[in-house]
């Protein structure tokens, strides 16, 4: 089954920086009927104005998982860790016993769009920690890539569950399947653009919760686009 989370039903939240939609109940926002999916808890889709960030804040006991669709992020935390992350680069963040930092849109004018991800860890009370790589947009046209996988599987982040987290850019009549084994469920989550998901259309800040299907097949819609895959236990 394939049930289309449309970008419109998605909360919504503003400030004088900030425009960001939620696909999960997350802050002054609560639907009962998308507190999470699995161990997914959150999927932010911010769009930061330049100069504008998130003041110190902590966590605790959750993944976070930072996508940059567009601009730069500038990261500090508690751990010592001082980063830019760029728009081909992926952070990973443990949170474990707490965490505390911040993140900046590093360009004074121009836009940071990114996707901020929360995953429930398989395991509390971890030692935090911070990790973070670039991931070229090329090596993803057409074909899936692994970011962030449970094992570190082919290079990706470490992440304390049982998760693999996949993107692809499809263009130019740009197919891709995803086996899905029987015990598992997936998430799928349009970053830009348009694509279908075995043949349903889905686009722009569109999500997908899929349970009970074994075989996904991503295709490029005329438009395009980039899109997030989550295998999920």
């Amino acid at each position: 089954m394939i049930e289309i989370h449309p970008a419109d039903a998605r909360g919504a939240s503003s400030r004088s920086w900030l425009e960001s939609r939620h696909s999960f109940s997350f802050g002054a926002y609560f639907d009962p009927e998308h507190v999470q999916f699995g161990p997914l808890r959150v999927i932010n889709d911010d769009r930061i104005k330049g100069g504008g960030g998130f003041q110190p804040h902590s966590h605790a006991d959750m993944e976070i998982v930072t996508f940059m669709i567009s601009g730069t992020l500038a990261h500090e935390d508690s751990t010592g860790a001082r980063e830019t992350i760029g728009s081909d680069e992926v952070q990973r963040m443990t949170a474990g016993t707490g965490i505390t930092h911040s993140e900046f849109n590093a360009s004074p004018e121009a836009e940071a769009h990114l996707l901020q991800i929360w995953l429930l860890p398989a395991t509390k009370g971890l030692t935090p920690g911070y990790e973070q790589k670039t991931f070229p947009r090329a090596d993803r046209r057409n074909r899936l890539q692994v970011l962030v996988s449970g094992s570190g599987v082919g290079g990706a982040l470490k992440i304390h569950q049982d998760v693999e987290i996949h993107a692809v850019v499809l263009d130019g009549g740009g197919v891709v399947t995803h086996a899905l084994a029987p015990d598992r469920r997936a998430w799928v989550q349009v970053a830009r653009g348009e694509v279908t998901l075995n043949g349903e259309l889905l686009a722009e800040g569109d999500g997908a919760a899929i349970t009970g299907e074994t075989l996904l097949t991503l295709a490029s819609a005329p438009v395009g686009g980039e899109v997030l895959l989550f295998d999920l236990p």
